[in-house]
């Protein structure tokens, strides 16, 4: 499975941007799609999930902010992150986990967000 993402940028405080995450390869099916980031100096942290049936979840400090959504016929997920604050500041990787015979988890390559002003 290879996932391509995009939307990344730098932006205002306050500002927005979408971030997109699609996956390509043998899938016959994807559970769960999911982003994390990584902020300098901090471990990898958890943003939001979303299950094969829509069921979100979301780490406290973008909850009300960020909205998680996917697209199953064209295998993408996105991340739409409003009132951006430079705490949001960092790195970040679309993650997937998809049946193609096995479950089999996979990272997308990053996608830099900066928020400053």
């Amino acid at each position: 499975v290879q996932l391509q993402a995009s939307g990344g940028g730098t932006v205002q405080p306050g500002g927005s941007l979408r971030l997109s995450c699609a996956a390509s390869g043998s899938i016959f099916s994807i559970n769960r799609m999911a982003w994390y980031r990584r902020a300098p100096g901090k471990q990898r942290e958890l943003v939001a999930v979303i299950t094969s049936g829509g069921n979100t979840n979301y780490e406290d400090s973008v909850k009300g902010r960020f909205t998680i959504s996917r697209d199953n016929a064209k295998n993408t997920v996105y991340l739409q992150m409003n009132s951006l604050k430079p705490e949001d500041t960092a790195v970040y990787y679309c993650n997937v986990d998809a049946w193609v015979g096995r479950t089999l988890i996979s990272w997308g390559q990053g996608t830099q967000v900066t928020v400053s002003s």
